[in-house]
């Protein structure tokens, strides 16, 4: 029943993406304009690392026994993945309801996928009472549905790379200027480390808008200690916790990016819009946290017992060369086995980006056509695109299922495999190993 709807509802527009706020503001209009009631809103924007951040903001909000409704885009397996209401995945009774009444609303009225879903999590979220809303953006920021919440508690922006140029522009700084656009006039926003163009087009926008910037390296920080702890030190709070849930050293950043954004929500505004958190509930969501497809590790599933003892899987869903580049820097850390790796992605990404930083940390790599993907890339173009940058075993196979077994034919002993490449195909992995 939902996949029917939302296949209605798809048909009313001719493209999956169109950037623009006029008909997601004219349902909402019509919906009793859902966005301006809801609980207090962090609004979180970037290329790399928005997905993992907000799932440390919820592991450490709900960790502290605050409510909170989350909205997050793609879902890898069900739509209903998008939307947590008080920390549950929405139930398809509720989801259905929701759609139906939007559908209803709408009438055929032109409106996107992701505008409908917005509309969705926005309508749900007002009905239901919590402390927090943790609200991440679809596709850029100044025109992603999300950006109709004019008044949000706070705004993050997470590291900013090339992505998605076709719709934000070609260069770093019109990139970085689109996601500047969920900055609201007055409101602080909490800054990862940037690049030297992308920095000087955020702080540019923070002077025009009157906006505290708290920047990452400067206002606070988040570090290993040689014990393997965590050391967090903000503008007004010190914690030693323990290594994130998170797989990546990279996830170090994002844990800080999140206590950053409640440390001040809790202890810099005036009032507090959050009750001042304990540190041991800082504690417990470092350890609790999950986020799938970030170099997360199978351990259980088809695909895992396809693998002999002593193998491990892990699966990554980063697309651009900004995400390759964290997981081979990750991977120098892997140095007990050799990498094996599966390899799908989309057409209109940055392939060369990525293989460039990935290709020679494969020592062998199989690459596969997403399935059920009209803008895959085909695996023989992957495979050739590693070649090329010196990886020295790539060849095409037609599935996951094949590469995993062409991998264990070809290696004796242990060995660690990561699939990678596409949320879509991390997607596809998780549905065939549940």
């Amino acid at each position: 029943m939902i996949d029917a709807v939302l296949e209605r509802l798809t048909r009313l527009h001719p493209k999956v993406i169109d950037l623009s706020l006029d008909r997601v503001l004219t349902l909402l209009d019509k919906l009793g304009h859902p966005q301006t009631r809801l609980p207090p809103v962090i609004h979180v924007a970037g290329t790399n690392g928005k997905g993992s951040t907000v799932a440390f903001l919820r592991a450490f909000a709900e960790a502290a026994g605050l409510r909170t409704h989350v909205y997050t885009s793609p879902h890898l397996v069900r739509f209903a993945e998008r939307i947590r209401v008080a920390g549950q995945i929405i139930d398809d009774a509720s989801l259905l309801a929701l759609l139906e009444e939007i559908e209803q609303v709408n009438a055929s009225d032109p409106i996107t996928f992701f505008e409908i879903t917005t509309a969705a999590a926005f309508l749900a979220f007002s009905r239901t009472p919590a402390d927090l809303v943790i609200l991440e953006t679809g596709l850029g920021g100044r025109l992603d549905a999300t950006n109709v919440v004019e008044r949000p508690a706070l705004t993050v922006i997470t590291p900013i790379a090339m992505d998605h140029e076709s719709f934000l522009g070609g260069r770093i700084e019109a990139i970085a200027a689109e996601k500047a656009g969920i900055m609201k006039r007055g409101i602080a926003c909490i800054v990862a480390d940037q690049g030297r163009k992308v920095a000087k087009v955020l702080e540019a926008r923070s002077l025009e808008m009157g906006v505290p910037l708290l920047k990452e390296g400067n206002d606070f920080f988040a570090r290993a200690t040689p014990d393997g702890g965590t050391l967090y030190k903000g503008v007004s709070l010190e914690l030693t916790l323990p290594a994130p849930g998170l797989t990546g050293s990279f996830q170090m950043r994002n844990a800080g990016l999140a206590l950053a954004a409640l440390e001040r929500l809790s202890r810099g505004e005036k009032p507090p819009v959050l009750a001042e958190i304990p540190p041991a509930a800082f504690a417990l969501g470092m350890k609790s946290v999950e986020w799938p497809a970030r170099l997360q590790r199978l351990t259980k599933g088809p695909l895992v017992e396809m693998l002999p003892a002593g193998w491990e899987l892990y699966l990554d869903g980063g697309h651009n060369p900004h995400a390759a580049e964290a997981i081979a820097r990750h991977a120098r850390s892997w140095r007990d086995m050799p990498l094996m790796g599966v390899f799908g992605i989309l057409a209109n990404k940055d392939i060369d980006g990525y293989m460039g930083h990935m290709a020679t940390r494969f020592h062998s790599l199989r690459t596969v056509t997403i399935p059920g993907e009209p803008s895959a890339l085909p695996a023989e173009a992957a495979a050739a695109c590693a070649t090329k940058h010196f990886c020295m075993d790539a060849k095409a196979v037609t599935s996951v299922e094949a590469a995993l077994r062409d991998l264990v034919g070809g290696h004796a002993g242990p060995a660690r495999v990561l699939i990678c490449g596409s949320l879509y195909l991390a997607g596809t992995v998780l549905a065939d190993n549940s």
